[in-house]
């Protein structure tokens, strides 16, 4: 039985670091080819990084990375073929796949569908391709698509099965969100059983700015069953064997796609590696099992708050602790992500703070090992509602004296980042915000929103899932 040996690496590259993203990719291609690999992908602009935004406006960003890629090829040569997402500039810039193989670019491919909604905004910087060439891989007809490209029933991977391929290998860098594993996980099988097409999908892994990316490659066959899975939130190197005779008995089966291919003689794959006998050892299966919905989420919080902060160059964090949920889950994440010496807990009581909620914040801080330092700001927050007094004098009491708490906090934090360097995290959660339950210059003030996208409800429900990896969060708050 014919196999195609398929490894796909999903790494977790930064926005321009042509350098560090080249490495890694190096990292994983010689690990696969230690497995026999015979083709090796990479998410989609693994060279540049996902997004890079109004980089792309950039020339002297095109050209280094047109010249991190011609690298890459003359440091990959004697290592099986690699598919690399990158861009691509003839006169128009493209988000493309290069086949990377003997130590040169032997072929591309042009993204034909550009998102343009939501968090994307492609339509902005590329041109969208047109062409859907194949390639002979070890024998084996392979077609590439980029991301978007396979969420359409009609889209080039139909159109590549019509006209033979028999693997799509589809490289994406594909956000997480809520559900968005099962959802994927539906489409590509959906799309492998209506093309009679076995799919290699590899997803970049990691955070970038707002966005957070997953891994959770997969490799369906033709039936739409899963083969191979990589993992949920960290770096991962699936490599699979792709049953390729089973495409061939599926289409023996099914008439339509007699009916319908395109060409009486479709252009004929371009060569790229001959076929061998096949006398490698069957690999070890993967775990199939998909990941829970809860703690995916969890980590998902988790890495994008060690890559926001990796990527950005902090090292340490603030985050006020108040005894309330919001704030001790936010300390949680931070100390995952970080490790209890990179954060630093903050109590700023005032004559409402109850003694139970300092002591619950003094016990959170216990549990996971972090500093919290007390700073009461009861004689801060007298002295600005005398100095008030004068102007306010006659008016009613209301949200301005409210708000002047949280803007006193607001204060004492962000001076202690400028004076040590370091990124407050703030602790509203997404309720809070939709509601316009927050205080601007107060408890918005920070550099980055860990639960801005967290409901109320699910805030208790990811604090109750942390406390069964070890009880850091107590029960009291």
């Amino acid at each position: 039985m014919r196999h195609l040996r398929v490894g796909l690496a999903q790494i977790n590259s930064t926005v321009g670091d042509f350098h560090g993203n080249r490495a890694r990719i190096l990292d994983a291609a010689r690990r696969a080819a230690a497995l026999d690999a015979d083709v090796v992908a990479f998410p989609e602009l693994a060279v540049t990084g996902y997004p890079p935004e109004d980089l792309l406006l950039r020339a002297p960003f095109i050209d280094e990375a047109e010249a991190a890629l011609a690298a890459l090829a003359r440091d990959a040569e004697g290592l099986p073929p690699l598919v690399v997402g990158c861009v691509e500039f003839d006169g128009v810039l493209y988000n493309g796949a290069a086949i990377v193989h003997g130590g040169e670019v032997v072929a591309r491919y042009r993204k034909h569908r550009l998102p343009n909604y939501g968090v994307f905004d492609e339509e902005r910087y590329f041109q969208p391709g047109h062409e859907t060439p194949r390639f002979l891989i070890s024998g084996v007809e392979v077609a590439i698509t980029i991301c978007e490209d396979i969420w359409y029933a009609d889209g080039p991977a139909h159109d590549a099965a019509l006209d033979g391929a028999e693997v799509i290998v589809n490289i994406n860098a594909s956000p997480f969100h809520a559900g968005k594993t099962g959802e994927r996980e539906r489409m590509l099988a959906t799309r492998a059983t209506d093309d009679h097409i076995a799919i290699a999908y590899v997803n970049q892994v990691g955070g970038q700015d707002e966005l957070v990316f997953d891994g959770n490659s997969l490799v369906i066959d033709a039936r739409g069953a899963v083969i191979a899975r990589g993992a949920s939130m960290r770096e991962d190197l699936v490599v699979a064997d792709i049953p390729v005779d089973e495409v061939r008995q599926v289409r023996l089966h099914e008439s339509r796609v007699r009916r319908e291919r395109h060409a009486a003689d479709p252009a004929t794959p371009l060569h790229i590696t001959a076929a061998s006998e096949d006398a490698r050892e069957p690999l070890a299966p993967t775990d199939l099992e998909p990941p829970d919905a809860l703690a995916e989420t969890y980590d998902a919080l988790v890495v994008g708050t060690r890559d926001y902060m990796h990527k950005t160059g902090f090292q340490d964090t603030i985050v006020a602790l108040s005894g309330g949920i919001d704030s001790s889950l936010v300390a949680a994440i931070a100390v995952d992500a970080l490790g209890p010496e990179h954060v630093r807990g903050v109590s700023l009581p005032s004559r409402y703070s109850s003694e139970g909620s300092i002591a619950d914040a003094q016990d959170l801080a216990d549990r996971l090992g972090i500093e919290l330092i007390a700073m009461p700001i009861e004689a801060l927050h007298q002295a600005a509602l005398d100095t008030l007094a004068r102007p306010f004098e006659g008016t009613t009491e209301g949200t301005a004296e409210e708000n002047l708490q949280s803007r006193l906090r607001g204060m004492l934090v962000m001076a202690l980042s400028n004076k040590f360097g370091t990124l407050v995290f703030t602790t509203g959660n997404k309720s809070e915000y939709a509601c316009g339950y927050a205080t601007l210059y107060g408890d918005m003030a920070g550099g980055f929103a860990v639960i801005k996208d967290v409901p109320k409800t699910l805030a208790y429900a990811l604090s109750r899932h942390r406390n069964t990896r070890s009880e850091v969060i107590p029960q009291a708050v």
